[in-house]
């Protein structure tokens, strides 16, 4: 878990940030309780701060807080990762179908420079790196069109999403399928094909709805739940 918070700026939005990110990237695993005590150590904090985190985390649903037992990592959710990849899908399909129209040879440059990153990341088996990639990635298209605030939603749907990718990452290693996805969504782009870059965003997000099933079936003591929500069926892509 990453340390060293700037003592200059407030401390709480300091803690639910890195403590966001290592429930996303499984390094606080669900299910895992959580000491004040022990993150505050560990971070050189008081425990105030790190009770507001936990209150805070606990409204985003990312840890429950139980009386007298403790605060622990939420599980995953198999319908709160459908439906978030549903939100997903909605924005960043539309964002994808604006840049079509929009992107220009030097933001189309710096994509493929963000896939090169993602190869080098796959060679080295490297699921962190590879991911920190793919977000830079799906974010420079946001940029594109110039909408922070559907970013802003994005980043909050991408935490459920993202321990299922974590997770997708080191059992099935997808990697190449994702890169291969990516390329095609800079070709529709560069292409200036709005209507190819809305389908390619779309097929891609959908690919995790093929993995979602079979790793709620292998690790189920991480899961709260394993059934997909019913509109959630008839997007699984054909080819699954």
């Amino acid at each position: 878990m990453p340390a060293g918070l700037r003592q200059t700026d407030p401390l709480a939005p300091q803690l639910i940030a890195a403590l966001r990110q290592s429930i996303a990237d499984l390094r606080l695993r669900p299910g895992e309780a959580l000491s004040e005590k022990d993150i505050a150590l560990r971070f050189g904090v008081s425990r105030q701060p790190v009770r507001e985190a936990f209150i805070k985390l606990s409204e985003a649903g990312l840890v429950e807080i139980r009386p007298s037992r403790g605060t622990f990592v939420m599980k995953i959710s198999v319908r709160a990762v459908a439906n978030a990849r549903f939100v997903r899908e909605a924005i960043e399909a539309d964002i994808a179908r604006h840049a079509g129209s929009l992107a220009n040879a030097g933001q189309i440059e710096a994509l493929r420079d963000n896939i090169a990153d993602q190869e080098r990341a796959a060679a080295a088996d490297d699921y962190w790196r590879f991911n920190e990639c793919d977000e830079a990635f799906h974010r420079a298209i946001a940029d594109i069109v110039d909408c922070d605030y559907a970013w802003r939603v994005v980043e909050g749907a991408r935490i459920q999403t993202d321990r299922i990718r974590y997770l997708s990452l080191s059992n099935a290693s997808p990697m190449p399928l994702l890169i291969s996805q990516h390329r095609d969504i800079v070709d529709r782009l560069e292409a200036q094909d709005p209507q190819g870059a809305e389908r390619s965003m779309r097929r891609h997000l959908r690919e995790i709805l093929i993995a979602l099933p079979h790793i709620a079936a292998a690790h189920p003591e991480l899961f709260s739940d394993t059934v997909l929500p019913e509109h959630s069926h008839a997007l699984v892509p054909t080819d699954a």
